[in-house]
């Protein structure tokens, strides 16, 4: 029996073809470590790597103004942002109902230690972002920080960020979107959004071990993390320029390479033809489950991108999971680390079964899908 593959929102299973032997043969040929040494592979590590910022610069129609800094995740890059912000006691930060564990968890442990207090951004329950709402919010308490994830990873609702870093740049507040889930598959100009968090294993098709943000060069981000960066390093702080600030110790050149080889595909392929397919494909998934009565949609919406978060009347979320994997289909069950998401649509504490498709989704899938949601609704 083949895998239905519907766990992309966790990690895109299926990457351009070629990927993994470019990866290999890359390591093999110029495995050097980037910014240590004058010889050739060294020199090709930073190549590569130069190169790599670049197409992701170009992927965000960003301008000589803004550089990448990479991270191995994007947990890591939002810690690197929300700890490097110097927020204040007082300091109020806005955020969606649906925000991943990497920024909830670290607003939390913020709210604890230094006094910044969270704030939701108002959001209707028909799942539409209420702007003139939001903006008497930010008139009633301004904002120092607003963060958004581009795309739910629970319910695949697409955020209007550009519109939501409009709003917030009237207040001089500083805007972080998270697009893990987002970056390569929705099209997307960074004017007045102040920090873009990208996934490499996700939408955009990489390796695990290369993700991180877009920033401004001029940003005045502390370090997280100090070590040595291989450029001045005769300084007792870290360099003030970036990326060099923000990428102590040596850089996975490997993912790098994956991530390189994953963009150059994207920008090729182009981002209009891969949404349009991912969208044809998650429409075809919708098709399937609705056709089951025991299969309920939980915070589904027009404005939605790829993902599709279920119920099962009558069982929990993992025995479904359990129940699938015997048929060999891939979902994710629970809270998928967004347990507030899970609080606003009413679907806490056990979560929901999610379904996310990618470009690569084929009809092979679709048909493992609904030859085992054939058997399973018999036996439910």
């Amino acid at each position: 029996m083949g895998i239905g593959y519907f766990d992309n929102a966790a990690t895109t299973l299926r990457k351009p073809d070629g990927m993994y032997q470019f990866m290999a043969e890359y390591m093999e040929r110029f495995g050097g470590n980037s910014g240590r040494g004058e010889y050739q592979s060294a020199k090709n590590a930073g190549a590569i790597i130069r190169e790599t910022r670049d197409l992701l610069l170009e992927l965000t129609h960003c301008n000589s103004t803004e550089e990448v800094v990479f991270t191995p995740s994007a947990t890591i890059a939002l810690n690197c942002i929300l700890r490097g912000l110097k927020l204040k006691q007082g300091d109020c930060v806005y955020v969606s109902h649906f925000e991943h564990n990497a920024v909830m968890r670290s607003l939390y442990d913020l709210q604890v230690r230094i006094g910044v207090e969270i704030e939701y951004l108002q959001i209707s329950k028909g799942l539409q972002y209420n702007l003139s709402g939001i903006k008497t919010q930010f008139e009633r308490k301004k904002p120092s920080l607003v963060v958004v994830s581009q795309v739910s990873n629970v319910c695949g609702l697409i955020a209007p960020v550009q519109e939501l870093a409009v709003l917030a740049k009237q207040f001089n507040a500083n805007v972080v979107v998270d697009a893990s889930q987002a970056c390569g598959v929705i099209d997307i100009a960074l004017n007045y959004i102040d920090y873009y968090v990208f996934a490499g294993h996700k939408t955009l098709l990489g390796p695990f071990g290369a993700a991180g943000f877009i920033c401004r060069k001029n940003s005045s981000l502390k370090p997280l993390l100090f070590g040595g960066t291989g450029v001045d390093s005769a300084n007792r702080e870290m360099p003030r320029s970036i990326p060099e600030r923000f990428e102590a110790g040596s850089i996975n050149i490997m993912a790098i390479a994956g991530l390189n080889f994953s963009l150059k595909w994207i920008l090729k392929t182009g981002i209009e033809k891969i949404r349009a397919q991912e969208n044809e494909r998650y429409v075809s998934l919708i098709n399937i489950l609705r056709q089951y009565d025991e299969v309920s949609f939980v915070g589904q919406t027009e404005n939605a991108s790829a993902i599709l978060s279920t119920q099962f009347e009558g069982y929990a979320p993992n025995e479904i999971g359990r129940i699938f994997n015997d048929f060999g289909i891939s979902v994710r069950t629970g809270l998928h680390c967004a347990p507030e998401a899970h609080r606003f649509l009413g679907t806490f504490p056990e979560g929901t079964v999610r379904f996310s498709v990618s470009y690569f989704t084929n009809d092979e899938d679709l048909s493992l899908l609904k030859r085992a949601m054939n058997e399973i609704s018999e036996q439910l």
